[in-house]
């Protein structure tokens, strides 16, 4: 196991200004290798998911930004890692809770479950590239079921489309449909 892979390692939530996210990660990873923190500063991650743009009937996959204006920073908290950090361009503070006798504000490590929850995120967004997920109540909005409400059953990211599970008569009908012809509820 490496010293990254210790989950002990706090991790830290960075603000960032918006849209330089990936630029300021960049800039950190850059900074970690020629100030040499390496072990002090693990990993830099920029929590994204993929989702399906649709625009005049084309669907495009795009990144889009979970926490838009943050990073997260596994690291070892020390005076030379919050100034490697805390000067990286593009950086504007820690997420932190102020003391009133310190000189600058304690930056506030994120909790296991919370770090599960981005780390699960970040790796499964492939699974929800379309922005359905099995379960979700979705409405018909196109073609001969509009206005009919279904459960999906199936999603296909690849072929843009969803089995979803339709009531007629009493009775789920599975029913396959295009990304543009649902939206949910």
């Amino acid at each position: 196991m490496t010293v990254a892979e210790d989950t002990k390692i706090p991790w830290y939530i960075v603000q960032t200004y918006s849209g330089q996210e990936e630029r300021v990660k960049r800039n950190l990873d850059l900074r970690v290798e020629t100030m040499d923190v390496k072990d002090k500063i693990f990993q830099v991650i920029v929590p994204t998911e993929e989702v399906v743009d649709t625009k005049d009937g084309t669907h495009k996959i795009i990144s889009k930004m979970v926490f838009p204006g943050y990073i997260v920073v596994q690291m070892i908290m020390d005076e030379q890692s919050w100034y490697v950090v805390r000067n990286t361009p593009g950086v504007t503070g820690f997420i932190s809770a102020e003391d009133e006798g310190e000189k600058r504000p304690e930056p506030i490590p994120l909790d296991d479950s919370e770090v599960q929850t981005i780390l699960d995120h970040a790796a499964s967004s492939k699974s929800t590239i379309s922005g359905y997920e099995k379960g979700h109540m979705v409405r018909i909005t196109d073609g001969p079921f509009v206005d009919f409400m279904g459960t999906i059953d199936e999603v296909y990211p690849v072929r843009s489309k969803v089995r979803a599970l339709v009531s007629f008569f009493g009775r789920e009908t599975p029913v396959e449909l295009d990304f543009v012809q649902i939206e949910r509820v």
